[in-house]
């Protein structure tokens, strides 16, 4: 298989993907998650519940499933690592969630943003999502630690990463809960700059540069 075949067939499985979780979502608000079923969703996308659970091996991965991750890990990697560990991950973190919520371009700021709180808010609000989502933090911490690379090689440093990443990812779930209770009125990117700021100080958070200081 060509480059060109296996992009063109790494972006259909995305498209493919993304089109099932949305339905998923929207199914999901209307009518209830445990009263919703995976044949439910695969109707609704036009396809077969088998090709769902190619894509999401479990119904819980409908909602939790998303890109946080690879973003996070994204942008730490990039960063340069004179800076202290907790603003590489909190602005990394900061960034990743403005990404996530439409990047300043209006149409695509609306449905990534209701995307995201429509997910935020079933995790919430669904026992078997709220216990789910622990594995996605754990999974998110491994991410940044890895993305660390040879910052976090050996034990120690790795054991540093491991627990300022934990603290970060504290502060990121306050915001991520105020924002999806709030119904997203609030900047999320700011939200989350907030929490870290609360939780480490303002000298040690490169802050957005139109959000005030607290």
């Amino acid at each position: 298989m060509s480059d060109r075949q296996s992009t063109l067939r790494a972006h259909r499985r995305a498209e493919t993907q993304r089109a099932i979780q949305a339905h998923a979502i929207r199914l999901f608000v209307e009518h209830g998650y445990d009263a919703t079923t995976v044949a439910d969703v695969a109707e609704a996308a036009g396809v077969s519940p088998m090709t769902v659970y190619r894509h999401f091996p479990t119904k819980e991965d409908l909602v939790l499933v998303d890109q946080h991750g690879r973003l996070v890990a994204g942008r730490i990697a990039a960063s340069s690592a004179a800076q202290p560990l907790v603003r590489r991950i909190g602005r990394a973190l900061v960034d990743s969630a403005a990404t996530l919520t439409g990047g300043g371009h209006e149409d695509e700021s609306t449905t990534g943003r209701r995307f995201l709180l429509a997910r935020l808010q079933l995790m919430i609000s669904t026992p078997a999502l709220r216990a789910r989502h622990l594995d996605n933090q754990y999974a998110l911490q491994q991410a940044i630690v890895d993305a660390l690379g040879d910052d976090a090689a050996d034990p120690d440093a790795a054991f540093r990463a491991r627990a300022t990443a934990s603290a970060c990812l504290a502060a990121l779930h306050t915001a991520l809960v105020s924002w999806a209770e709030d119904d997203g009125r609030s900047e999320l990117p700011d939200l989350i700059a907030k929490a870290l700021a609360a939780a480490f100080g303002d000298d040690m958070i490169e802050r957005p540069p139109d959000l005030p200081r607290a």
